[in-house]
Order: C-alpha cells, then structure tokens, then sequence
C-alpha cells in the first residue's frame, strides 16, 4: 500500500510517498530515505526488498514532481534539511530512522545538527564531502572541470567528466588532470548538446552540497546513531575515500556495504547494483544496537 502526499508551505510543494501504514504495524519508527539530486524514484528497488518497513520516500524541492517557490536555483543542505524536517514533523510519529545517500547524505548530517530529536538512527551512504579528503583543492579543481565541459559541450561532455572523476583510483593527481576529455562516447552518453544548462548534479547548483563543512562537534554530540557508509567496489574512488574520512573524524570505521555508489539501486539508471546484498546489510545495521 503506497499513498501520494504533498506537504505544501510558502516555499515549497514537497510530494511523498508512504510506503506502508503509518502509524507503522510493528511499532517501528518508519524509515525516511533521502537523495539529492536524485527524486524518489531512485530508492523504487531498495523500498521492494524491505516490505516488512513502512518507507518514506520523497522529492526534494525543485526536484521531481516537488516544487519550490522560493526564486531560487540552487541547492543549499541546510534549506534541504529544513524541509526534511518539516516532513519528519507531518509524518507526526517522532523520530524516524534514515537511509540517505549521496548529495542526500549530506543533508543528512547537516539535519541532525540543525535538529538532533528527528532521527534516532542515520546511515549516511557515501557523502560526498570535499572538505574531509586530503586533496580537497584537487577535487574542487575537477568538480570545476566537468562543470566547464558542461557549460561548453552540454550533458553528455558533463556527465563524461563527472564518471571520470568519480570512477579515479586514489588521490586526484597531476596524471589525473594530464587526461585528455572525457569522451561522451566511451560511456554511452550522447555527444549531441540539447542547451539545457539546469542539470543540478553537473552545473554549480548543488555546490553547496559537496562543499558542505560537517560540524563534527555536533554530530558527535547527538542523540542520533550515525553510521557512516561506504560501498566495498568504491574504497578507493572519491565517493568512497570521502565517507572514510569522515567516519574518521567522527571516532568510526565506515561501514562496509555491497556494491558501488549506487548500490542500492535496481535498473533505475542503468547502473544497477546489488540492491537485495543491500537491503539484507541495511536491515541489519538498522537493527544493530549499540
């Protein structure tokens, strides 16, 4: 049983799933996931292989079928965490438990810093954070890159040298940036330039998010049980190198999940990982307590 909402404020029109009956039927807080830019859409596998959970999925604003009406662009984890808590707040069943990944990650954290009572346990998958790897001014250097192959070539030139510097082994060096273009062709992505320029994971829109500064002090300090993830095919990628480093500062190891990045999806975008390895690990870490 799967029921549509939308929680509508002068800033924005946010659209929700229920997956499952709220109050839940074992008692269970429900499992609030979160992506960014990733809509709702991109947790359709993982949600199936949990049907025993009433899941909460949803569309960030100006993402997907949610809207925002604020005049604004770009995207800001604390204007994203706000919302994630004004949701938490109409579910009205006190503190959820939260699966986020990515971009979504980092709304997490900055989430149970803003308000530490609305999440009793996170597992934060691979934030992509900038600032806790040691070659920060490198990989800003290559987000500004594929940022600038988008702005000249258009999606696939983009998206060609976001896979590039997402799939690089270790360290951002200079044999990194010694490459020639990424080729659209080489990934199957389209060399053809449509003009749009409002993609928010390959134009500047959503550098707040990667350049996001976890206060440490503060996570260290809530309530809520923070487990950082990391997929075990992508260790040594900046995806994975980053939530590593942050596990770090916060006195942890990450934990280890199957798969990549995008581990928990199905065929959504045709980089499917493991999502049923996946499901089996969540539900237990989920159901581990420390």
């Amino acid at each position: 049983m799967t029921t549509t909402h939308t929680l509508e404020t002068a800033d924005f029109a946010i659209v929700y799933d229920v997956h499952g009956p709220l109050p839940t039927a074992d008692g269970r807080p429900p499992l609030v996931m979160v992506g960014l830019p990733m809509d709702a859409t991109g947790f359709t596998t993982l949600t199936s292989y949990l049907p025993d959970r009433t899941v909460v999925t949803y569309d960030p604003r100006g993402i997907g079928r949610s809207t925002r009406k604020d005049g604004r662009v770009d995207n800001l984890p604390e204007v994203h965490a706000a919302d994630l808590h004004a949701l938490i707040e109409a579910l009205g069943t006190g503190p959820v438990e939260m699966f986020a990944s990515s971009g979504g990650a980092i709304v997490s954290l900055a989430l149970v810093t803003a308000y530490p009572d609305d999440v009793s346990t996170l597992v934060a998958h691979e934030p992509p954070l900038i600032s806790v790897v040691p070659d920060a001014a490198a990989v800003e250097r290559a987000r500004a890159g594929y940022r600038d192959a988008y702005e000249a070539k258009g999606f696939g030139a983009g998206m060609a040298g976001f896979i590039a510097m997402t799939s690089w082994q270790g360290e951002l060096t200079d044999d990194y940036f010694a490459q020639p273009p990424a080729d659209p062709a080489m990934f199957g992505l389209p060399s053809e330039d449509d003009g749009s320029r409002d993609d928010p994971l390959l134009s500047d829109r959503s550098w707040a998010v990667s350049s996001y500064r976890p206060d440490i002090a503060a996570l260290t300090a809530t309530p809520t049980r923070i487990v950082i993830a990391v997929g075990e095919e992508s260790r040594n990628t900046f995806t994975g190198r980053a939530p590593v480093a942050a596990a770090e500062l916060l006195g942890q190891e990450a934990t280890v999940f199957p798969s990549h990045h995008g581990g928990f999806a199905g065929d959504e975008f045709g980089y499917p990982g493991q999502p049923e390895a996946f499901a089996r690990k969540l539900r237990e870490v989920l159901e581990t307590t420390e």
